[in-house]
């Protein structure tokens, strides 16, 4: 099976657990706090066109449109578009592969992943050419990833391995081979290395079957503990990294 039917196959069959455990109030404000303030930080969006690509069923969709944003989101799981199209029905919406989307050269502002790159193994560098494709001159590539190189990256690599949430291709960013092999594509604006205790029991809670009736309790001290580790970890220590980069 490629990779791609393989992912659309998981992310149809998990996709109601994924919404309830990844799009809750929780969630949200970890979201906003310590992966959209970085995503766009000095970024504006308003009248922008923003292609929310691997979107899934739009976790970020609300924060695009609060900023003013005019987005189109794709992804491959009919399931998440379907989803997608009912929760956001002034967005554009495809039902496509972004190894092919078909869409046209040079027609957005912003292209954003939000944890979609590690799905797409072994075709990282092809997706982000398409994504390249896609960007006007002078655009910016918004995306957050899960990277090599940290300690949290030796756990997530065995787990991955044996839990049924994750397909057998998903593996961590190598970012520096990235930011090489697209140098002149691309140049890196801005990298932040984050995520920590709450990461993994906020935003994560379904792959630590945390039951959602109990984040109320415990996300508040929780993030009050993300935002202290925060200032103190760095690259080694951190479970992502969130990147800004501009079109050449």
């Amino acid at each position: 099976m490629d990779s791609e039917t393989l992912q659309r196959e998981h992310f149809d069959s998990i996709m109601t657990q994924y919404e309830s455990h990844y799009d809750d109030e929780w969630s949200q404000k970890f979201r906003e706090e310590f992966i959209n303030a970085y995503l766009f930080r000095e970024l504006s969006l308003s009248g922008k066109n923003v292609l929310e690509a691997l979107c899934g069923s739009g976790q970020t969709t609300p924060h695009l449109l609060s900023k003013g944003a005019m987005v189109t989101g794709v992804d491959i799981s009919p399931e998440a578009i379907a989803s997608f199209r009912s929760r956001w029905p002034t967005c554009d919406a495809l039902c496509a592969s972004i190894l092919d989307s078909q869409l046209p050269d040079n027609s957005f502002d912003y292209v954003v992943v939000m944890g979609g790159l590690h799905h797409m193994h072994p075709h990282v560098n092809k997706t982000i050419s398409e994504i390249y494709r896609v960007l006007k001159p002078g655009g910016y590539f918004c995306f957050c990833e899960p990277h090599k190189g940290s300690l949290p990256d030796l756990f997530r690599g065995w787990w991955y391995k044996h839990d049924r949430f994750f397909a057998e291709n998903e593996a961590s960013i190598d970012l520096e081979h990235l930011k090489h092999d697209f140098s002149s594509q691309f140049s890196p604006i801005r990298e932040a290395y984050l995520g920590n205790i709450g990461y993994l029991f906020i935003l994560n809670s379904l792959i630590f079957r945390l039951p959602l009736k109990l984040k109320s309790f415990y996300s508040p001290p929780l993030l009050w503990l993300e935002r202290m580790i925060t200032h103190l970890q760095g690259k080694m220590l951190s479970c992502y990294a969130v990147s800004q980069w501009q079109k050449t």
